[in-house]
């Protein structure tokens, strides 16, 4: 208790950390101080001045600096001459704060009077009527009279669109800055200001597309009125009548927790629809914030165009036809079949889904070939060892800290962990950047360390060597200057990706990256043990969707059984089985939410006798099937996702089923009931109980441990809207981070495997992510339709002239046997004989490439 700070708010004594702010001091003890600018998020302005207080000093003798004491031996206490900003005072040892006066509360009535002297009165139809902090506040403070004269007021343009997502009403904003203090402090995309002054100020985009940000839509949670809405939510409905769901990103690797904002609708026969998104705060994921894919990419759970019955081929043609007839024809197809038979599967697919598929296909089916459809990166079973420790949280590293991104675009490939690396290292934490080309986050390193394509293995294996190298005896290099910084450091968290790298390189970069947590430097103490297994340190991979460490978990690999139990027999991988199906060695093919045909991996259907595709909608593979199973989506039912941090989530039905989908694993369930694998399970919650059973690293969770809350700092999502915005408290599960290995037992170093390095000309072509990239999900969102990353070229100066092309043009770009119309850019985004291809589904490692011009600006 000696490192607190205690005061005394409207006579309850209350002892907080130093550098607490007076605001967050009461709110602790539940004396809500009104707020409109402060956001505890966000730094303290005082703009607003609705968070007038009284505050008082103890007095001290200035000659012994001791407290001065009444005649009953209390401390005398000198309050200022005028209120003060609760939001912007710190508090101090004896600091006395009244906050129920008469002067604060005419001080708050005049606010109030004045923020509504131009202020609409369109409650009844404003978006944020029944959740509004000025509504609210009003109520709560306003004098019920006011001075206005109607003569004056302001009449503003109520329809402004600051880019197609964000609407702005300028009537209703009251310059509290929130939305524009967002977009610079927090994440660093500084493209909407003030312009004007005085009584015309009025917020402005200044960028090209308007607002053009990934984290557009949190202004709209944390805007106190209704000058700021989405363009899907604007008119849609009255806050009062939403019904709030819990869920989790269905998108991205780092589990963002989201609610869903449902409501039963005539047009929609009915049915319950997803009128919002809002962020649930986890304060170890995503805190209160969500990127707008997360945000704005749930629409095709309600797609018209979804799959709502099954379909068999007859005549050559997809017809539908009963659950019955399909599940009886897959089961007979797949009996007996044995290795002929293989499995693929998307990683996106719940862990309930994807436990019984491998348990269908090994079991039931007794085939060992089983993949992801797609699988682009390595290491899940290395995360398994080495990966964070249990209980970590990015938001705690800081001063003294490391933090190491490898091969990957944060920004583009998982936003939220952009925010919390950049925001560490705000804090003081030592950043380590390696890449093939420069990206977001490299402003906020310490050391930005670029390699050539194909070189990313040995740039890494160069810095673990060098970690290892006595300081003094060490010539300075930048690898040697990152190195020195990872040796120094309290804690030591790496991220490593897949950008430009194959999968093989992604294998070696996940050991060499596992190798540095668990080697012990000799810069290192005995005091100073190897980082693997402690908290705040370990090895993140950067998945390429939400549940891809989930499937690693639960066996949907050809060598790794549930638990990452070595199998006797390893199976053919995607690759493998790929080839397999064109020369017949695969004769029967199970797909369930993955499209090989769709990404380019499979031409057609080749040797196959028989092919079953499980999906939400006719995907290109689907429609050379012999049976489609209409599967439902994330938000027509319950399960988990296991995010790259290895939290274990729970996400809860939304809406009502489209047509006759049924879940995932109970399809899988009722085909393997038909191949003697016994009564199927009746609830998602007794197959994760199976799981937790069969996975050591899942034992002792289940649905009950993953729905527990604790408190959370800040208090966010109470009636008080006002102080924290409209995003939802998490009262639905924070979730389980099931421990590494390394935590409990020694982890032998790995054996990194020699990866040969590309043979390619002076300029090499490596594909880059981008967080818009379409693809069958995200291309239902009529929200995000003109932000979609359309195919670029990006080439460094030197290299455009040697390419014969320049800013503007428009190219084709024939790669891997296609060719991809594109545009090139000469931004500073690559480096010189580096080539940039973006906007187009992945591609592996350093890619040979020819470009022919179409046409010039």
């Amino acid at each position: 208790m000696s490192d607190l700070v205690t005061l005394t708010i409207d006579g309850t004594a209350v002892s907080v950390p130093p550098g607490t702010l007076v605001v967050d001091a009461a709110k602790k003890i539940g004396n809500d101080i009104p707020v409109f600018c402060y956001h505890p998020k966000l730094e303290p302005v005082g703009m607003c001045r609705m968070c007038l207080v009284e505050i008082g000093l103890p007095v001290r003798d200035r000659a012994t600096g001791e407290l001065v004491l009444n005649a009953d031996g209390t401390p005398q206490v000198n309050f200022s001459r005028n209120l003060q900003t609760g939001c912007t005072v710190v508090v101090s040892e004896g600091m006395v704060v009244r906050t129920a006066t008469q002067p604060v509360t005419e001080a708050r009535e005049s606010v109030i009077e004045f923020l509504l002297s131009s202020h609409p009165l369109d409650c009844p139809i404003c978006d944020k009527g029944g959740e509004c902090p000025l509504q609210n506040l009003t109520m709560a403070h306003g004098n019920g009279t006011s001075q206005m004269d109607y003569s004056l007021k302001l009449k503003m343009d109520k329809h402004v669109p600051l880019g197609e997502i964000i609407y702005l009403d300028r009537e209703r904003c009251i310059q509290c800055a929130r939305c524009i203090r967002f977009q610079e402090e927090l994440v660093d995309d500084p493209v909407i200001r003030f312009h004007n002054r005085g009584r015309s100020l009025e917020i402005v985009t200044m960028s090209d597309p308007g607002f053009d940000s990934y984290w557009s839509g949190n202004t709209t949670d944390i805007c106190p009125v209704g000058a700021l809405t989405t363009s899907d939510f604007r008119f849609g409905a009255r806050p009062w009548e939403l019904i709030p769901v819990a869920s989790i990103s269905v998108h991205s690797p780092a589990g963002a927790n989201l609610t869903f904002s449902t409501r039963r609708e005539a047009k929609s026969g009915g049915r319950s629809v997803i009128k919002r998104v809002m962020p649930r705060q986890n304060e170890s994921v995503n805190e209160v914030w969500i990127h707008d894919r997360d945000r704005f990419g749930h629409q095709f759970a309600d797609a018209p165009d979804r799959l709502t019955k099954p379909l068999v081929r007859r005549g050559g043609e997809l017809v539908q036809t009963s659950w019955d007839e399909a599940l009886e024809r897959v089961a007979s197809n797949l009996n007996g079949v044995g290795h002929k038979a293989a499995g693929l599967s998307g990683d996106r697919m719940s862990n309930e889904d994807l436990f019984l598929f491998q348990k269908l296909l090994r079991q039931g089916v007794k085939t060992p070939h089983i993949d992801l459809g797609n699988r682009t990166m390595a290491g899940g079973d290395v995360t398994a060892q080495v990966g964070i420790a249990s209980d970590s949280n990015l938001g705690e590293l800081g001063q003294g800290d490391a933090i190491i991104v490898a091969a990957s675009d944060l920004h583009e490939e998982e936003p939220i962990w952009w925010l919390r690396v950049k925001q560490a290292a705000q804090r003081g934490a030592m950043l380590v950047i390696l890449n093939a080309r420069p990206t977001r986050l490299d402003k906020f390193a310490t050391h930005a360390i670029y390699y050539q394509p194909g070189q990313a293995v040995a740039t890494i294996r160069q810095l673990v060597n060098a970690t290892k190298i006595a300081v003094e005896t060490a010539e300075p290099t930048p690898i040697k200057a990152a190195a020195d910084a990872i040796i120094q450091a309290n804690n030591l968290v790496a991220f490593y990706g897949a950008e430009g790298l194959t999968l093989a390189e992604t294998e070696a970069l996940a050991r060499l990256l596992a190798n540095l947590l668990l080697v012990k430097t000799e810069a290192a103490t005995d005091a100073s043990p190897a980082h693997a297994g402690r908290k705040n340190n370990g090895l993140i991979a950067v998945w390429p969707h939400n549940n891809t460490q989930g499937a690693w978990d639960m066996g949907v690999h050809p060598a790794y059984g549930p638990g990452y139990k070595p199998l006797d027999t390893p199976g053919k991988d995607a690759a493998a089985i790929y080839a397999g199906v064109q020369s017949g060695d695969i004769n029967t093919l199970y797909v369930a939410g993955t499209d090989p045909v769709g990404d380019g991996l499979m031409a057609d259907r080749g040797q196959l006798d028989f092919l079953v595709v499980q999906e939400l909608f006719l995907t290109e593979t689907a429609k050379l099937a012999d049976v489609v199973l209409p599967a439902q989506s994330w938000a027509e039912r319950e399960g988990t996702f296991t995010s790259g941090e290895r939290r274990v989530q729970r996400y809860y039905p939304a809406i009502s089923p489209v047509g006759e989908s049924r879940e995932d694993w109970r399809i899988f369930a009722q085909i393997g009931e038909k191949m003697g694998l016994g009564k199927p399970a009746f609830a998602a919650s007794l197959v994760f109980r199976d799981i937790a059973t069969a996975v050591p690293y899942y034992q002792g969770m289940d649905y009950r441990t993953l729905a527990r809350v604790t408190a959370q700092w800040p208090i966010i999502g109470r009636e008080d809207l006002y102080y924290g915005g409209t995003s939802y408290d998490n009262k639905s599960g924070l979730g389980q981070q099931w421990a590494a290995a390394a935590e409990s037992g020694v982890v032998e170093l790995f054996e990194v495997p020699d990866v040969p390095s590309p043979q390619t000309g002076a300029v090499r072509l490596i594909r880059a992510a981008a967080l818009y990239t379409p693809g069958t999900l995200i291309n239902h969102s009529s929200v995000l339709a003109a932000r979609m990353a359309r195919p670029t070229l990006w080439v460094n100066e030197a290299d455009a002239a040697q390419l014969q092309v320049a800013d503007g043009y428009a190219v084709t770009v024939a790669v891997n046997g296609r060719d991809i119309p594109a545009t090139v850019h000469v931004n500073g985004h690559a480096l010189q004989g580096t080539a940039v291809l973006r906007g187009v589904p992945y591609m592996p490692g350093v890619l040979d490439f020819e470009i022919s011009v179409i046409s010039q600006p």
